[in-house]
């Protein structure tokens, strides 16, 4: 228990009809303690809606105030006072027990007693006792129930990757496979969002199925993973079953190697199957004494190679079973020259410069290249090989050629083109520079670029033109094309128009009409950019209609990303630092060159839907002229023959040149158990990739036909799930009474897709269609996590947190709590629920959606948290809004901006998140106040709007969603 300094403050008095009182979750005993039930009562028999994958209370006892689950039934019988934290007695001051919250005599309406962490109760909202309301079988304090709903003696953490049978989650020997429990979806209200914290079912292989038996044998699901753990053996059993079969694909974890180093085999010596091509892995085997390895793929014998057991660094023999192709799941292959069609390619930079009116008045020229000037030192650029261009366009194109640095008798020379008919460079040599050897040049026209243009009155922009010309320039290379502007194109080719929103958004044409490309021209351009090893970026940051739709096809099917800044302007501080920072991440990232990713998979399965920004080469070979850091890719898989060995494998490799010139191969290798029965492949579900799989068909769905067909398909995927796992699984005397029976590896998909449904991609209603095609892009391309955190956003109760939250975390790493916590770091609270119904009045929240950050406060905040937090004295003085919190001398300041710059911070993605403070109602607002509607409802609204278990306009709760799904399945 850390001493902190603490405060008192003075509490308010709150009427019994207190806003976002979680009365209905079940309210503490009439002592203020809760009872402690009986095992029976508690609902300690297996599979009876327990958490997965929890751990064992008798294994791993967790903390009353932090755990997943809650406390246990043992714990709970101790009473109030072992229920806190340091067992505080209540009092008004603002301890680690009472917060900002209600004094104790006030606060049962709250779920709030005498003794509750930061005022909440030891038996209240979200945390009764096993045998509470909407908690019969335990929800989230399953007493005694471990991983999946499995029994505490089965359920302990595994210390090795489930290599063989009893190895994963401390699985007896006599059970195979995951165990299938049942939850009911119905009873499980609020529904437990802890579960979208935890790792995907375990796999479990058969005994002897790696070479070397490896913790790392497996690749680890953050790289690799599949919608299903146990694939069913037959294409008739997978189409039976519902459940969609495919794999996510992240390769890089990390915007640097460093962040995320990976083994890496430096010998060149690479062995693959001569049939299949597969690289050898932890799961191949030796045969004749070590002479020949047998594919895991195809099941051919191949020969060993003479250099397998040698060690060029000291010369002298090694173990074949230490190398990392045979230990390690992902690994890093050094390519021998053979693996190269031509030297390697430098790191190439185009910079096409949006230089018309509007981006003179909002600013965007002069942040761009003052932010580019702040990053040259962390282009990758360890060679000295890297080489920069800048094209400035608005009615014409302007080009600069720029001298090197020892020819001291020349001067950065403008040349402007303004015949855009026809793609022209003016100079063949000093447009495109090696940026080392031009470097003092570089940096002065950066500096004066503004200035050139600083009385531009041109609205034109031939951005169609200028792009052919930067591709004109680096197509015999390769490299990126990095575009900002805040112009629609409207000279020459790819010239686009104002569409008309108004007669279609909201209406079943809306897709058709606005969410397509308005021109052929940006997809076949980009076609011909990949084959050129070009990528295109877009950073878009215009305040009126830029048809994101379109310019899109750009970045997708070049391996790019477009960036979307609505109504961006250079007068807000925020919004310069959130363009900056991710400039200049992107600008960082170690990208992969001349880029290629194939994704294998054992006899009888056949990859057959490729999903994420690239081009389909061919039938299974991906192309990335550059590979991003900060992206993910999903590909469809089908059965074609009878699956007979018990396990199965997925192979994926990424053949790319590093920024410093070097030739690899990152080599990922999956292994799943296979199976006949539909209960095993149930029981191993991963919910988040399915999520995952389904967004990318709903988008498909969206695009191809409408918006009302995209939502009508989440709809619809659910319910056949639930009516399989009701005809096939759930026992006939519960099928009439329990409708909506799932396992509980599956208890929160139908939340993920009626919130993904809800999303501003697929809402019903008028959504500004660049916003909308902005979502859909972003959801078509983001990694697994910060894609589960936009379908459902992560809500932070800060004035309830533990007194370690917002503070470095001083124990040694624990990577199985949830989430892991390394030490050092700042320790986060445990994430709400998103429902309004969890937003007291008098809160502090942060709300995380990977877009922005929401900093809730609610209006009948006590003074002293206003003070505290914002350092002002009544809640009418706060600045709402994008903003950022000042730095005050209180530790609560402190610790609320610790939980901010954690979450902004991250190593996978260059997203800077902006901070928006909102005002929420006080009990005695006036809604007819103009000047509160005109500036503090719209924010509110869009902030709600994240609040995805609500009913919102046209869109269901996820209450009466249930009940919808109830009687469809029923009818």
């Amino acid at each position: 228990m850390s001493s902190h300094r603490r405060r008192a403050y003075p509490q308010p008095a709150y009427s019994d009809q207190a806003y976002g009182a979680p009365t209905n979750y079940g309210a503490p005993a009439a002592n203020g303690a809760p009872v402690a039930p009986s095992a029976a009562a508690a609902g300690a028999t297996p599979g009876a809606g327990a958490p997965f994958p929890g751990v064992a209370a008798a294994n791993n006892p967790v903390s009353p105030a932090a755990g997943p689950y809650g406390p246990t039934v043992d714990q709970l019988s101790q009473g109030v006072n072992q229920l806190n934290l340091g067992g505080q007695p209540a009092s008004p001051a603002y301890t680690a027990n009472q917060g900002y919250g209600q004094p104790a005599a006030q606060s049962a309406q709250y779920g709030q007693q005498n003794g509750g962490v930061y005022g909440q109760p030891a038996g209240g909202a979200y945390n009764q006792p096993a045998g509470g309301a909407y908690n019969q079988g335990g929800a989230y304090n399953q007493p005694a129930a471990g991983a999946y709903g499995q029994p505490a003696q089965q359920s302990a953490y595994p210390q090795g990757a489930g290599v063989g049978a009893g190895a994963a989650y401390g699985q007896p020997a006599a059970t195979p496979l995951n165990q299938l429990y049942s939850t009911d979806l119905l009873k499980e209200l609020p529904p437990p969002i802890a579960d979208l914290q935890f790792p995907p079912p375990p796999i479990i292989l058969p005994p002897a199925t790696t070479t070397t038996a490896s913790d790392d044998s497996n690749s680890d699901f953050n790289y690799f993973r599949s919608t299903l753990n146990v694939v069913p053996s037959t294409s008739g059993l997978l189409k039976k079953c519902k459940l969609p079969f495919a794999i996510v694909v992240r390769p890089y974890v990390s915007l640097h190697d460093t962040d995320d180093p990976v083994p890496v085999v430096s010998d060149c010596v690479i062995a693959r199957c001569r049939r299949c091509r597969a690289y050898i892995n932890p799961f191949i085997h030796f045969t004749e004494n070590g002479r020949r390895w047998r594919c895991n793929f195809c099941g051919l014998l191949n020969d060993v190679p003479s250099a397998f057991d040698f060690n060029q660094v000291t010369s002298a023999q090694m173990n074949r079973l230490e190398r990392n192709e045979l230990n390690h799941g992902v690994v890093e292959f050094v390519a021998p020259p053979e693996y190269m069609v031509r030297p390697p390619q430098p790191i190439v930079y185009v910079f096409v410069l949006d230089v018309c009116k509007f981006s003179i008045q909002n600013g965007l020229l002069a942040t761009v290249t003052r932010t580019i000037l702040e990053t040259l030192d962390r282009i990758p650029n360890n060679t000295g090989r890297a080489r920069v261009a800048f094209l400035a366009v608005d009615s014409g194109i302007s080009y600069f050629a720029i001298p090197r640095d020892d020819e001291k008798d020349k001067e950065t020379q403008m040349m402007i083109v303004s015949d855009t008919e026809e793609t022209l460079i003016p100079s063949p040599e000093g447009i495109l520079v090696n940026l080392k050897e031009s470097r003092q040049n570089v940096e002065k026209l950066l500096g004066s670029l503004p200035d050139y243009f600083a009385h531009s009155l041109s609205t034109d922009s031939a951005l169609g033109p200028a792009l052919k010309s930067a591709h004109s320039l680096i197509s015999h290379i390769g490299g990126k094309i990095e575009v900002f502007t805040s112009t629609l194109p409207n000279v020459g080719i790819g010239k686009l128009t104002v569409r008309d929103e108004n007669s279609v958004s909201g209406k079943p044409k809306e897709a058709s009409a606005l969410l397509t490309p308005n021109s052929s021209f940006y997809k076949s351009f980009a076609v011909e950019c990949n084959k050129s090893q070009v990528t295109v970026d877009m950073f878009l940051t215009g305040s009126s209609y830029q048809d994101v739709a379109t310019l899109s096809n750009l970045p997708r099917f070049t391996a790019g990303q477009t960036h979307f800044y609505p109504a961006w302007s250079a007068n807000s501080v925020e919004d310069i630092t959130k363009l900056s920072k991710e400039v200049s991440n992107h600008l960082s990232m170690d990208i992969g060159l001349e880029a290629v990713l194939r994704v294998r998979g054992s006899n009888g399965l056949r990859m057959h839907s490729f999903f994420g920004n690239f081009f389909n080469r061919s039938s299974d070979l991906c192309s990335f002229p550059t590979f991003p850091r900060d992206q993910s890719y999903v590909i469809e898989v089908s059965i074609e023959d009878y699956i007979s060995k018990p396990t199965i494998y997925f192979q994926a490799a990424v053949l790319h040149t590093t920024c410093f010139g070097e030739r690899r191969i990152r080599v990922m290798t999956l292994a799943l158990p296979t199976s006949k029965d539909l209960k095993d492949i149930y029981a191993s579900a991963d919910q988040l990739a399915i999520v995952n799989y389904f967004t990318h068909k709903a988008i498909e769905k969206a695009l191809s036909s409408s918006l009302n067909d995209a939502r009508d398909y989440l709809l619809k995927s659910v319910v056949d799930i639930l009516t399989v796992y009701k005809k096939e699984i759930v026992p006939g005397n519960l099928g009439s009474s329990s409708p909506l029976q799932i396992c509980t590896n599956l208890r929160m998909l139908p939340l993920l897709l009626q919130a993904l449904s809800k999303n501003i991609a697929f809402r019903v209603g008028r959504v500004p269609s660049d916003h909308r095609a902005a979502a859909l892009n972003k959801l078509g391309s983001l990694p697994l996590p910060y894609l589960a955190r936009a379908i459902y956003p992560t809500v932070y109760s800060l004035h309830t947190m533990t007194d370690d939250c917002g503070l470095p975390y001083d124990g040694e790493d624990d990577p199985y709590d949830i989430p892991p916590k390394k030490h050092g770091e700042i320790v986060l609270p445990e994430a709400n629920n998103a429902s309004c119904m969890n937003l007291a009045r008098y809160g502090l929240y942060l709300i995380n959606n990977s877009s922005e950050l929401f900093l809730y406060v609610g209006g009948d905040a006590v003074p002293q948290l206003v003070e505290d937090v914002f350092g002002v004295q009544s809640l009418g003085e706060v600045k709402i809004g994008k903003t950022d919190l000042p730095e005050l001398e209180n530790e609560f300041n402190t610790r609320v901006r610790n939980i901010i710059s954690k979450v902004r911070e991250a190593v996978d993605t260059i997203e800077y998140l902006n901070l928006y403070v909102v005002v929420g109602p006080a009990s005695n607002e006036n809604a007819t106040n103009t000047a509160l509607s005109r500036d503090v409802i719209p924010l509110r609204i869009w902030c709600m709007s994240d609040m995805v278990e609500d009913r919102a306009t046209s869109n269901l709760s996820y209450k009466e969603y249930l009940g919808q799904l109830r009687e469809k399945i029923s009818s």
